[in-house]
């Protein structure tokens, strides 16, 4: 028989030394612990070792003739069986694929499945395609090793659930293939934690948060959900294949329920609760990034809203979030574009109804909302520390225009009453400031009254208290603003350099008719008006809306007031024609 005759394709090559003939070949083939064939140029096996054989679980000789693909086990599937044809047809130098097999001995293997030319040269008639070697390595040791590693890699020891890593893998898959075109997902983390490591140190931490992913396993369970540990005390459950926002609200009562109950560790009787952001939508259009920032801001806002409870995500909600963010994010920038505006609030003598002072109120010209009113900015500027340079400009702004005021009506002197945060007195030389506005402005340090909440002045010691005394001695009015609604601490208010209150708006609607007077608001408001005159003190009577209200407020003893009965807040040359009218014969 000649080499071309041996139906296994064996050839020995060229090489120095005595040949091997094709029996050598075919003997090391064998006696070869790898299993291999020899497939022909159709895919058909030509020659199978007995290593081959002992893995399939059929004797070697009856694997002859047997298609590739038919071979039990083996599970070629067609995209293996074309990249084999391109091996055989000399288009690929190999071919090759991981399978999980099923060993003759019963076991389960993991086999990488390669097919190789062996060189045989398609000269033989009627053969149109040259032979392969088909080898089958057992793998499972090193898939086992890798699979260890990756659980390793992917599972958080404490508690032994899926970590972070893990967690976003299947949200990713998730949002992909959800059977339900929904997703779900319930963001929690412990009220507390943090003392019980303080306190009772990290292994009964460690110990309480697995006892903790216990309890949760035992939630998730039943709907099939994952649960993840994704880092410090935050775990999440992702419901793969939501329903609804019912059943994620209901597991979400199951789970504040279970972690209601004590925990018994070591002898220690732990009672903890927790938050939880709940998130349901459709899972087309949603990122993995996106869902996590909507839970995460639904996390703070149940543990905002008291914790130990849960909150749904609610998009309106959300919005004003993201507004106040972007607000508070560009308020500097705003403010170097020019684009706060101030008008101003006519205040009056109740005696005559003159027009004795105004009020500054600013107003942010926004390019994209229009104009936005101090309750929608001012509160973000106070948090962020805008208000410090916003404040300067408004102080600036304003003494500017009183200043002009009065070279126009020099005989009618305007005060102009200017807000004060707090947070102006503590981060800036306040009593610096006022002095360069108003030398740099030219406006007399008596037609201007800075205006300080109740709930800021009560109780004002050291830097506060010795600014607004600086201030007083320098000729500044100083006024509290919404009287009647903080701490009322009357006794401190006879040591306050204060020259006038502000009544709160909410006593004085209580004027608007006869019929809705509240006798306990007028009863209040006559002690505070009686109060202030015996202290020397000044009474502003803020929303007055009505005639009914202006004639009650003048008989009860009020000096001035400010509100729609006598005019909105209106742009400067607006209270220049209101001083002409009130200067006429």
């Amino acid at each position: 028989m000649t080499e071309s005759d041996d139906p296994a394709g064996f050839r020995a090559p060229a090489s120095p030394g005595p040949p091997l003939g094709p029996a050598d070949y075919r003997t090391a083939f064998e006696a070869a612990g790898l299993a291999m064939a020899v497939i022909d140029g159709e895919g058909r096996v030509l020659a199978a070792n007995h290593a081959l054989g002992q893995l399939l679980g059929s004797p070697a000789a009856e694997l002859a003739g047997t298609p590739v693909t038919a071979l039990a086990g083996l599970g070629i599937d067609d995209r293996a069986r074309d990249e084999c044809q391109a091996v055989l047809e000399g288009r690929s130098d190999s071919m090759s694929c991981t399978r999980r097999l099923k060993h003759g001995d019963g076991r389960s293997v993991w086999a990488r499945v390669t097919v190789v030319p062996t060189g045989e040269p398609a000269a033989r008639p009627g053969r149109r395609r040259g032979t392969a070697l088909l080898s089958v390595a057992d793998i499972s040791e090193r898939c086992d090793l890798q699979e260890r590693l990756r659980h390793l890699q992917m599972h958080d020891p404490v508690t032994r659930l899926p970590n972070r890593s893990l967690f976003f893998e299947r949200l990713s898959t998730a949002l992909a293939e959800s059977t339900t075109g929904r997703i779900g997902l319930c963001y929690l983390d412990l009220d507390g934690f943090k003392a019980v490591n303080d306190t009772l140190g990290h292994r009964v931490g460690d110990r309480l948060l697995d006892a903790v992913a216990d309890r949760l396993r035992r939630c998730a369970e039943p709907g099939g959900h994952l649960v993840a540990r994704l880092g410090g005390d935050e775990f999440a459950l992702l419901a793969e294949a939501s329903t609804g926002t019912q059943p994620l609200t209901e597991l979400a009562e199951q789970v504040l329920a279970a972690l209601q109950r004590p925990f018994d560790l070591d002898g220690q009787r732990l009672a903890v609760s927790a938050s939880i952001g709940v998130v349901e939508r459709p899972a087309a259009g949603t990122t993995a990034t996106e869902l996590m920032q909507a839970a995460d801001t639904t996390l703070y806002w149940a543990k905002a809203d008291g914790k130990a409870r849960w909150t749904l995500f609610d998009p309106e909600r959300n919005a004003h979030r993201m507004t106040r963010q972007a607000l508070s994010s560009t308020l500097r920038p705003a403010l170097e574009r020019g684009e706060f505006a101030l008008e101003y609030q006519p205040i009056v003598s109740l005696h005559d109804e003159t027009l004795t002072g105004v009020e500054a109120l600013v107003r942010w010209r926004h390019p994209r909302l229009g104009t936005l009113a101090p309750n929608r900015f001012i509160g973000l500027a106070e948090e962020n520390g805008a208000i410090v340079p916003l404040g300067r400009w408004i102080l600036a702004e304003s003494c500017r225009q009183a200043r002009r005021w009065q070279l126009e009506q020099p005989c009618r002197p305007l005060y102009v009453s200017v807000n004060v945060a707090v947070r102006q007195v503590w981060d800036s030389d306040l009593v610096a400031d006022v002095a360069a506005i108003l030398e740099e402005t030219g406006l007399p340090a008596g037609l201007l009254q800075l205006e300080l909440t109740e709930s800021a002045v009560m109780g004002s010691a050291g830097r506060p208290l010795k600014a607004l005394q600086a201030l007083s001695d320098m000729g500044v009015r100083i006024a509290i603003d919404d009287f009647g609604t903080g701490y009322s601490n009357l006794a401190y208010l006879s040591r306050l350099p204060v020259r006038g209150l502000k009544l709160d708006g909410t006593f004085v609607r209580g004027f608007r008719t006869a019929r809705s007077l509240n006798p306990a608001d007028e009863t209040i408001v006559t002690s505070l008006v009686q109060l202030a005159h015996n202290l020397g003190l000044t009474v502003t009577a803020e929303c007055v809306e009505g005639p009914a209200q202006a004639d009650r407020l003048r008989r009860i003893g009020c000096d001035t007031g400010q509100g729609w009965h006598y005019s909105k807040p209106v742009p400067p040359d607006r209270i220049s024609q209101l001083l002409v009218a009130d200067g006429s014969p």
